[in-house]
C-alpha cells in the first residue's frame, strides 16, 4: 500500500517538472524549502525573543522602560500585522508574481528591515522602520512557501500532513536557534547585535532559495506560466486537475473557515508566550542559579543547544547527499549559515561554563516550545502516518486540550503569588511543563491545519486562502496581546492564577465544541481526511 501511495507521489511530481529524488520518503524540494523557511522563522522569532524584553528593559540596561502594558500593545499589534499582511502577499503572488518571486521579494525586505532595527541605538526611528519592513516581509514570504508545500503533494496523500510536520520542524528549528542565540546575545551582550544577527540568516535563507528554486518545476512560477502550462496539456490531451463541484468547493471552505476560528482560540493563548509568559518568566520565576543547581542549568543549557543543532546538520547532510551536484550554491550558503551557527553556539556554552553561578535569561524559556517541537515533529509525523490518523477537528481539539492543561499548569505553579505581587520566585518547572504542553499542541494543530488549509482549498486561490489562515493568527495575536496587556489589572484585582486560568478554559471548551460536532465537518470535507 505505501509503495502504491509512493507511485502516486511520483507521478505527481513528474506532472509538476519534478524529479523523484527523495529524502526519507519525502520530496528533495520539501527540505529545501525547510531551510528556506528555517532561517525566515529564525530572523522573526530571534526578534520576537527580545521585543517584549527590550521594550521594559531599564534604560540602563539599553532599553526603553515602557510599562507591561505599553509592550504588550505594540507586541500584539507588531505580530497582528505580521500575520495579516499574509492576506495581500498571498494575493499578489495568486495574480501577479507566482510564489517563488514573493519568497524572494519578501525575504529581502525582511533583511533589510533586520539591519535598520540593528540601528535601534542609533535613532529610534530605526527601530520603527525595521518592524515596517519585517511587517511588508513577512506578508510576501510566509503564505507562499506555505502553499509550495502543499503543492509537492497530491490532495489525497497520506504523506501530506506528515510532509507539512517536517516542515514544521524546519520552522522551529529557525525558531529555536534564533531565540537562543538572538535572545541570548541581545541580553548579554546588546539588543542592537541580537536584532542584526536576525538578518544575517535571512539573507542566507533568502540565497539558497533563489539558487534551489529549479528544483520546484513549475510550482511557485506566475500565473500567466502556469496557464501556459495547463493549456499545453489540455492541447495535449494529457491529465489536467479534476473540475470540483461548486457545493463540494462551498462545504469545504466552510471547514477551512471553522478551523481557523479555532486557530484563532488556540494561537491567542498560545502567543503569551511573547508577551505575558515572558513577563511572568522575568518578574515572577526564580532564575538566579548558584552551586549545583547552576551547574545542573549549564549541563541542560549546553544539551538544549548542541542536539537541536545536531539534529538539523543531519537533516542537511542528508539533502546534500541528494542535490549537491545539481544545486552546489543551495548546499554551500546553508553549510556556511550552519558554519556560523555551531561557532556562535560553542562560543556560549563555553561563555557561560566561565561564568560562576547562573542567572537564567528570560527569553530562554521560549526556547524551550521550539525544543520540544524539534525532538517531537519526527515521532508526530510518523504517528499520523502509520499508527492513528484522526479527523482534522479531531486533531484540532486535541491541540487545544493541550494548550489548555499548559496554562492550567502555569495556574497552579503561580497559586501561591499573593494578589498585586510585581516580583515573585515561582519554581522554573511550571514554566517548561507548560511549553511542553503548548508544543504538544501545536504539533496537533499548526501543521495539520496547513496541510488542511492546501488539501480543502480550490488551487488558484490557494496563496490567498493562506493569507486568510495566517489572517486568523493576526486575529489571535491582536487579542492576544490585548488580553495579555491586563496581567497586571488581572493580577492586583484577582491573581496571577486567575489571568492563566482564562487561557486553560476556553480553549478546552472550543474543543469540546469541535469533538461535538466532528460527525457533520468530516461529511462536509468530501473524502479529504
Amino acid at each position: 500500500m505505501n509503495q502504491e501511495k509512493d507511485q502516486i507521489l511520483v507521478a505527481h511530481l513528474a506532472k509538476q517538472g519534478i524529479d523523484d529524488k527523495m529524502v526519507s520518503g519525502h520530496p528533495a524540494g520539501l527540505f529545501v524549502l525547510f531551510f528556506t523557511e528555517m532561517w525566515e522563522r529564525f530572523s522573526y522569532y530571534g526578534m520576537r525573543a527580545l521585543l517584549t524584553l527590550f521594550l521594559i528593559s531599564t534604560i540602563a540596561d539599553g532599553g526603553w522602560e515602557w510599562s507591561n502594558a505599553q509592550a504588550m500593545q505594540l507586541y500584539g499589534t507588531y505580530t497582528g500585522l505580521v500575520y495579516l499582511t499574509p492576506l495581500i502577499g498571498g494575493m499578489i503572488a495568486d495574480k501577479l508574481t507566482g510564489f517563488k518571486k514573493a519568497i524572494l521579494i519578501g525575504a529581502l525586505i525582511m533583511t533589510l528591515g533586520h539591519l535598520s532595527m540593528a540601528f535601534e541605538a542609533v535613532h529610534s526611528n530605526f527601530f520603527y522602520l525595521g518592524l515596517l519592513l519585517m511587517i511588508l516581509g513577512n506578508g510576501m514570504f510566509k503564505p507562499n512557501i506555505s502553499s509550495m508545500v502543499g503543492n509537492l503533494y497530491p490532495d489525497k496523500s497520506s504523506k501530506k500532513d506528515a510532509g507539512y510536520t517536517i516542515f514544521y520542524m524546519g520552522i522551529n528549528a529557525g525558531s529555536f536557534l534564533g531565540m537562543l542565540l538572538c535572545g541570548y546575545i541581545g541580553e548579554k551582550i546588546g539588543w542592537h547585535y541580537g536584532f542584526g544577527l536576525a538578518g544575517v540568516f535571512m539573507f542566507f535563507g533568502m540565497l539558497q532559495f533563489y539558487f534551489g528554486q529549479r528544483i520546484f518545476g513549475i510550482i511557485g512560477n506566475t500565473p500567466k506560466a502556469l496557464q501556459a502550462h495547463h493549456d499545453e496539456k489540455v492541447k495535449n490531451h494529457e491529465d489536467i486537475d479534476e473540475v470540483i463541484p461548486g457545493n463540494v468547493v462551498r462545504d469545504r471552505l466552510i471547514v477551512v473557515t471553522i478551523f481557523m476560528l479555532a486557530s484563532v482560540v488556540f494561537f491567542l493563548s498560545f502567543e503569551q508566550a511573547g508577551g505575558s509568559m515572558s513577563i511572568f518568566a522575568k518578574d515572577y520565576t526564580q532564575r538566579v542559579l548558584s552551586g549545583s543547581s547552576a551547574i545542573t542549568f549549564k549541563w541542560i543549557d549546553t544539551i538544549l543547544t548542541i542536539v537541536p543543532i545536531v539534529i538539523v546538520t543531519i537533516v542537511l547532510i542528508a539533502l546534500a547527499r541528494k542535490i549537491y551536484k545539481q544545486y552546489p550554491l543551495t548546499i554551500l550558503f546553508t553549510a556556511i549559515s550552519f558554519g556560523i551557527i555551531w561557532g556562535l553556539g560553542l562560543w556560549k556554552i563555553f561563555r557561560e561554563i566561565g561564568i560562576t553561578g547562573s542567572e537564567v535569561g528570560a527569553s530562554w524559556f521560549q526556547i524551550l516550545n521550539a525544543f520540544f517541537i524539534i525532538s517531537l515533529a519526527s515521532s508526530f509525523s510518523k504517528f499520523w502516518e502509520k499508527v492513528w490518523n484522526p479527523s482534522g477537528p479531531v486533531k484540532f481539539a486535541l491541540g487545544l486540550i493541550l494548550v489548555g492543561i499548559g496554562f492550567a499548569a502555569l495556574a497552579y505553579g503561580a497559586n501561591d503569588i499573593p494578589q498585586g505581587a510585581k516580583t515573585a520566585s515561582v519554581s522554573m518547572v511550571w514554566l517548561v511543563i507548560a511549553y511542553f504542553f503548548h508544543s504538544a499542541g501545536e504539533l496537533c494543530l499548526s501543521p495539520v491545519g496547513l496541510s488542511y488549509v492546501s488539501k480543502l482549498s480550490p488551487k488558484k486561490f490557494l496563496g490567498l486562502l493562506f493569507g486568510c489562515w495566517f489572517c486568523a493568527s493576526a486575529i489571535a495575536n491582536f487579542i492576544g496581546g490585548f488580553l495579555g496587556s491586563y496581567i497586571d489589572k488581572i493580577t492586583e484585582e484577582h491573581s496571577m492564577s486567575y489571568f492563566f486560568m482564562i487561557f486553560a478554559i476556553v480553549p478546552g471548551v472550543t474543543a469540546l465544541l469541535l469533538i461535538a460536532f466532528n460527525p457533520i465537518l468530516k461529511k462536509m470535507m468530501h473524502g479529504i481526511n
